[in-house]
């Protein structure tokens, strides 16, 4: 049986149905203000997420606890291995 992928454990149905309370509760001429008004925060909390990440890297590499350079490297060698694969597994899916 297939399951439909579902939102936050949330059916169609049942966001219709809270979409159906939130116009009768606020009114069709809320709805554009409370729409902009959620864009915002989740605008708002998205770009204080990206200032703690990125302050948490700059902290990182001022005090050498990340080292670009070798993991620059270290995806180099992924990827040699990774294509290295790849033409090995096409060779062998030819062949069968």
């Amino acid at each position: 049986m297939i399951h439909l992928a579902k939102l936050l454990f949330i059916g169609g149905t049942e966001i219709i149905f809270i979409l159906f309370i939130v116009v009768l509760v606020f009114g069709a001429d809320k709805l554009p203000e409370i729409a902009r008004g959620l864009g915002k925060g989740m605008r708002t909390l998205r770009d204080a997420t990206n200032d703690i990440k990125h302050e948490v890297t700059k902290s990182a590499k001022d005090s050498n606890i990340i080292d670009t350079d070798t993991t620059k490297e270290i995806q180099e060698e992924i990827n040699k291995v990774k294509d290295d694969l790849e033409n090995f597994t096409g060779s062998v899916k030819r062949n069968m």
